[in-house]
């Protein structure tokens, strides 16, 4: 086990000017070229623009030298005791500045860990909400560090930190991260322009924290393999490093080039307003950051409690269309959730599915595994506004590779609308033959109705036989006959008009039209429309 060295990741986030580079820099005993933002535009504007990577080693517990597989890979022998294992924290320094939420997101996504920096004087504010929903959606454990504790007054230091403690401890109680360790350091006491010779305070505190996660990497030594989330440099002879901003290193078949995909969704309760089908939003998967557009669906409402597949998906199966995505806060009663009800087709009296799926169709092809991580989000909003912009987040479950997948792959995904038809019963030719109207406009091609069925209110069967005249009306037939309710219904309002002369034909159809809804026999038609049915079929259930 000599020479042993296990990696774990861990995210530096928090809101702009809390202290992330430094506590970083206080933390880490050696740099990459990317660490405490060395790139020239980060000097200039002072603030980090990209993520930053340095890293410090102490030695592996003992609770954890247990664990390691007996093939796990060797670094060369250094720390304080030569040959002794080592727990290497590589620390992801992430930018705070609230439009370079895609960075922060790309930097989450690597992380094992996630260490939110707070201001103590300060508190939470809008990208540290935005840092621990991220957190919420990308790692499984949290460390809360209160900076800054040096501006706080000698006299009433401790007061403070426990106060803030304890507000932070509230914020975290209805998440996953709830009683995570909070702890309290001074990464650069007296601010940035104070001398390297104030050390940090609380340091030591933190680190014994850190020990308890572990992960595998080597970082910056000599290594025979890497995995995702290593910090890795490499030396590719003849080639020059200028030409290359950010590129992607992949075993063969690893990833794939997607123009749309289908993926899992879950929305962020955090973010306000609705998911609306057709709606664009800045969707971050992989490495890349795009723009995609959204269709919702779900299961058919018969299948809302099914237990939720999170791996795959299956094209066998039959999908409901959303015009939006049907959220477990809107109650019974509330508009939004009224009206994607009603447009849905669902008589589901406000209940949501279990799982929920989005098509995403992308501005520009993405490079990307297969179930990675998708969060998508509004760069667009105000970054001043107190609110959200993390709008959902899922798994993206089957990428469409090729380019003309509205022609070839789109027709499998049997996603349907629910369509509705009201319309009334005008006249009886017969015993089992009736005029309807109202049920199509008057330029609608009634052809292609005919054959499907339709029910009267009277509880009897019909089918749609033909059009009736130019105005939209339509004749049915009825297999069944008319019971003799409907005809009692029915038939005298006939029998009437027979021996009526012209005026007082047209005085009973005046007092027809203010005939009470009841007096009316009501059709309805009921089918389904694939949304990507090239021929535009209408289907009912048998």
């Amino acid at each position: 086990m000599a020479g042993v060295r296990v990696n774990v990741n861990v995210g530096v986030l928090g809101h702009i000017d809390s202290g992330k580079t430094a506590l970083a820099r206080a933390l880490s005993t050696t740099a990459s070229t990317a660490a405490f933002d060395k790139q020239p535009q980060s000097r200039e504007r002072g603030i980090t623009l990209d993520l930053g990577f340095s890293c410090f080693s102490v030695p592996l517990p003992a609770r954890l030298r247990s664990a390691l597989p007996t093939s796990h890979p060797a670094a060369p022998e250094t720390g304080p005791e030569p040959g002794e294992p080592q727990l290497q924290v590589t620390l992801v320094d992430c930018p705070g500045h609230a439009s370079l939420i895609r960075t922060i997101i790309g930097g989450a996504q690597i992380i094992d860990l996630m260490m939110l920096v707070i201001d103590v004087t300060k508190g939470m504010q809008t990208q540290s909400a935005e840092c621990l929903v991220i957190g919420q959606i990308a790692c499984q454990k949290l460390i809360v560090v209160l900076n800054k504790t040096d501006l706080l007054a000698e006299g009433k230091k401790q007061a403070a930190i426990e106060k803030m403690t304890k507000k932070m401890q509230k914020t975290l109680e209805n998440t996953k991260f709830r009683g995570a360790p909070i702890i309290s350091v001074a990464a650069k006491p007296g601010g940035p322009e104070a001398p390297e010779t104030e050390a940090p305070q609380g340091i030591s505190e933190l680190i014994e924290v850190v020990k308890k996660v572990k992960s595998m990497q080597m970082f910056h030594m000599p290594v025979t393999s890497a995995m995702q989330g290593d910090r890795l440099g490499i030396c590719v002879t003849q080639f020059d490093p200028k030409l290359l901003e950010r590129g992607l290193v992949c075993a063969p078949e690893s990833l794939h080039t997607v123009h749309a995909a289908i993926i899992s969704v879950e929305k962020i309760p955090y973010f306000r307003g609705p998911l609306q089908t057709k709606a664009k939003f800045h969707i971050t998967l992989g490495h890349e950051t795009v723009m995609g557009r959204l269709m919702f669906f779900s299961p058919a409402p018969d299948n809302f409690d099914h237990e939720p597949v999170l791996n795959t998906f299956d094209f066998s199966r039959e999908y409901l269309f959303q015009e939006q995505y049907l959220c477990k806060d809107l109650e019974p009663g509330s508009t939004g959730s009224d009206q994607a009800t009603e447009k849905a087709g669902q008589a589901t009296e406000g209940l949501c599915p279990r799982q929920q799926w989005a098509l995403v169709e992308f501005e520009k092809p993405v490079t990307c595994p297969r179930l990675c991580l998708v969060i998508g989000f509004r760069l667009n909003a105000d970054i001043h506004a107190n609110m959200c912009r993390l709008a959902f987040h899922g798994i993206l479950l089957h990428g469409l590779e090729d380019k003309n997948y509205t022609e070839s792959l789109l027709p499998k995904l049997r996603v349907y609308k629910l369509k509705h038809k009201h319309g009334f019963v005008e006249r009886v030719i017969d015993d089992y033959s009736v005029i309807g109207r109202s049920l199509f406009k008057k330029e609608t091609n009634i052809q292609l109705f005919v054959g499907l069925k339709v029910h009267l209110s009277t509880g009897e069967l019909g089918i749609i036989d033909s059009s009736f005249g130019q105005s939209g009306k339509f004749k049915i037939n009825i297999p069944g006959g008319l019971g003799p309710e409907s005809k009692k219904i029915l038939t005298p309002a006939l029998k009437k008009r027979g021996r009526a002369s012209k005026g007082e034909m047209a005085k009973q159809e005046e007092g027809a039209e203010r005939q009470e809804p009841a007096q009316h026999v009501t059709l309805s038609l009921s089918f389904k429309r694939y949304v990507f049915d090239t021929h535009k079929h209408m289907v009912q259930s048998p």
